[in-house]
This record gives C-alpha cells, sequence and structure tokens, in this order.
C-alpha cells in the first residue's frame, strides 16, 4: 500500500516549525576559535619593554638592544628618551654621563692594548654604534684614547666598581668615572674576556696626571700620611712644598674622598696598609708585609691620588671596587681621621632615609649589571650593607660634632 503524499497544509505547519527552532538555536561565532598554543600559526613577536623599575621580567625579548641600557627599550619614550640623552635617566646623570655609558655598554671594540702591571685589565678603543661609513677612524689606540674613546675592562669580580660609580652620583660627589656592566663578544678579545661573564668597563679619562715615576705612576703627587694629614689642619698649610699638583687640591676634595672610601671601605687610597682595622691574613696589606709598616707612620703613603690636567683641583676617584664584604665590626675609622666636615648634599642624602631606593633606581639604568645580580632581591643586600654604613658615618659625624660644608663646585 503507498503512502499519500502530504498535503500543502501539513507542508506548511511542518515548514513553521523548522523556521521556530531554528530561531532559538545560538548564532555562529563570527571568527574561528583561537589556535591552541601548540598550533598557533607562525608570526614576530610582540617586542616586551623592561619595566624601568621593580624586578627585571625574565621574558625573552624578540630584539634585545645591544647596549643594554634601559632607556633605549621603552617604546613610548620621547624621541630624546630614546636615544639616552636624557629623560628616563635619573636626573643625578647628567647627559655626559650618559653618553659615555652608551659609548661603553654598546661601542664596538677596535683595538686592544695591555695596562702594564695590572694583571687582567685590558684597554680598548671603542666605535659608537652608528658610526657612518665615510668616518675616518683614528690610527691607533693611543689617538682613540686621545678622543675620549677608550674603556678599561676590568675583572668580573670587579663588578662593585658600577655601583660606586651610581653611589657617586647619588650623592652628588661627581668624581668617578662612568661604568657600566658588559658581556662581550669581540674576536680581538682574549677568550677568557668572551666567556659570557658580565665585566665592569670603566671609561677611559685621557688626561689623568701621572708621576714619571715608574714605581709610582699611579699618582698625581707624591703624598705621605704625615703630610696629608698636615694638609687637613684647618689652619695648617695649603700646600706640600715641591709639590704643585698636591697644593691645587683643596681640603672638601680630601672630604668627599674620604666619605665615599668610607661607604664603600675602599682602603688602597688612604690606608692601603690596613693600619686602621686588623686585616685577615689573605688581606694584601699582609701578603705584601705592608702591615708591618703602620708602625711607623713616615714610612706610609697615599695611592691613586689622582687629577686630570683638564681639573687639577679635582680629585678623580678610580679602581672603586671597595670591599662589599668587609664586616662591620671592622669598619675603617682611619679613612676619616683628620676630616672635620662633610658636603652638605651628601649627607643630606644619606639622612633622608632613600640612598637604596635612590641607588635602586639609578642601577636599574644597567640592565646587564641589573640582570646579573638578580634585580632588587639580588641587589638589597649590597645596598643595604651601604646603608648602615651610612647610619654609622652620621653617628660618626654626630658624635664628633662635625660639620658640613656648601660649595659651587660640583
Amino acid at each position: 500500500m503507498g503512502l499519500k503524499p502530504a498535503t500543502p497544509a501539513v507542508l506548511g505547519v511542518l515548514l513553521a516549525l523548522a523556521l521556530l527552532v531554528l530561531s532559538h538555536l545560538p548564532p555562529l561565532p563570527e571568527q574561528s576559535p583561537p589556535w591552541p598554543p601548540a598550533l598557533s600559526p607562525p608570526g614576530p613577536q610582540q617586542e616586551v619593554a623592561a619595566p624601568l623599575f621593580g624586578e627585571q621580567t625574565h621574558r625573552k625579548m624578540s630584539s634585545m638592544p645591544s647596549s643594554r641600557l634601559r632607556w633605549h627599550q621603552a617604546p613610548s619614550q620621547s624621541r630624546r628618551q630614546r636615544r639616552g640623552v636624557a629623560g628616563a635617566a635619573p636626573s643625578w646623570l647628567s647627559d655626559d654621563d650618559l653618553q659615555k655609558m652608551r659609548l661603553l655598554a654598546s661601542g664596538q671594540v677596535i683595538s686592544k692594548t695591555r695596562i702594564p702591571a695590572h694583571g687582567q685589565v685590558l684597554r680598548v678603543g671603542l666605535q659608537a654604534v652608528g658610526n657612518a661609513e665615510g668616518d675616518i677612524l683614528p690610527a691607533g689606540p693611543e689617538e682613540d684614547c686621545q678622543d675620549g674613546r677608550c674603556g678599561l675592562i676590568k675583572r668580573p669580580g670587579d663588578l662593585y666598581e658600577v655601583l660606586a660609580f651610581h653611589l657617586d652620583r647619588v650623592l652628588g660627589l661627581n668624581r668617578s668615572l662612568p661604568a657600566v656592566a658588559r658581556r662581550f663578544t669581540s674576536h680581538l678579545l682574549p677568550y677568557s674576556y668572551t666567556d659570557g661573564s658580565p665585566r665592569p668597563i670603566v671609561w677611559w679619562a685621557p688626561d689623568l696626571q701621572h708621576l714619571e715615576d715608574a714605581n709610582n705612576d699611579q699618582n698625581s703627587c707624591a703624598l705621605g700620611w704625615l703630610q696629608y694629614q698636615e694638609m687637613l689642619q684647618p689652619h695648617g698649610p695649603m700646600w706640600v712644598a715641591g709639590d704643585a699638583p698636591c697644593s691645587s687640591i683643596p681640603r672638601g676634595e680630601w672630604s668627599r674622598l674620604a666619605l665615599f672610601d668610607f661607604l664603600l671601605q675602599v682602603h688602597d687610597r688612604l690606608d692601603r696598609y690596613c693600619c686602621g682595622f686588623q686585616p685577615d691574613p689573605s688581606e694584601p696589606c699582609v701578603e705584601e708585609m705592608l702591615h708591618e709598616k703602620c708602625r711607623n707612620p713616615a714610612e706610609l703613603v697615599l695611592v691613586h691620588i689622582l687629577v686630570r690636567r683638564s681639573m687639577p683641583s679635582r680629585l678623580v676617584f678610580i679602581d672603586n671596587a671597595g670591599k662589599p664584604q668587609h664586616p662591620e665590626e671592622k669598619l675603617n675609622f682611619r679613612l676619616l681621621q683628620g676630616i672635620d666636615s662633610f658636603p652638605a648634599a651628601a649627607v643630606s642624602t644619606l639622612r633622608s632615609g632613600r640612598l637604596q631606593s635612590l641607588l635602586l633606581e639609578s642601577l636599574h639604568l644597567d640592565q646587564e649589571l641589573w640582570d646579573s645580580q638578580g634585580g632588587t632581591k639580588g641587589l638589597r643586600p649590597l645596598l643595604q650593607t651601604i646603608d648602615r654604613r651610612a647610619r654609622v658615618l652620621l653617628q660618626y659625624i654626630q658624635e664628633h660634632n662635625l660639620t658640613v660644608f656648601r660649595d659651587s663646585l660640583s
């Protein structure tokens, strides 16, 4: 028996039911669902700007800036900031500081020279990135360095010198030479310099004044401890007979040096014999039998007392690695002996309670140092040590009723 064909009325009812069902279905998506992560189609990654403050992100960037200095990394900054001229950098770093830091951090190594009697220290000539092909380069490293385009690469263990540079600028002393941390890849350098370890590179000042005496060439003037103490007397002689370079150094310069060296516990300049504390047997002053000379103050001399020919009245602080792990019970107060006043701006910063935060802000500009030391968490113990020494110094100033001075010499 065959089925009867549906009547028009039945067809109409079925069509109405179908339309009713369709009207209640969810709408189709306007685009396809995202790819699962493992199947995502290839494409250029987005560059992630590193934060200017706080812990450094560990996310890998698609195009890491060669200089590893923080001001190159914020795409939203103005053109002036992206060039590293100013803006993103703290106010205590001058335009000249930033220019030299950028050269040290990203300049191409074009020459190298060994420094006699200085072990693992290399002087390198640097060519700024973006140097036009038509530029004429100097014929050799000596000409390079006369143009201020050289740096000293030091040992990985001397990275503390970079922190010392930022401390100098935060305190407004402005006597240290610019320094950054850097990993080197140049084929001109020995393998030990290109093994991936960050090293400090310090700007080479072309006009440092050196004595002609080969045994004392790390000084601009020969100055003994007793002469130095005599110079510090308020009504004592302001000059040393027959020693012109030292006669041009005012007392305020020694105050800056003493404050700086105490915070870093740098002994090599004012107390290379370790007369102000009981040294460990491993200290160079013991190994070289210098400590024994403390019995005769007339034999003690100052080292690394340097000025520049262009500014003979200003000391230059070099070799600032200091003693980050020097115990508090052995702080060397001999570094402060004879000093009766300190620079007001530096003391004000120490009293502000902001020393650690200011140093973190400054150090964050040097991404290589920041990353290699573990950011805020890794740097905090070093900064706490300096901060505790600062509180000890402030207490010393109060107990000895010392004064502060203001001057126009920055």
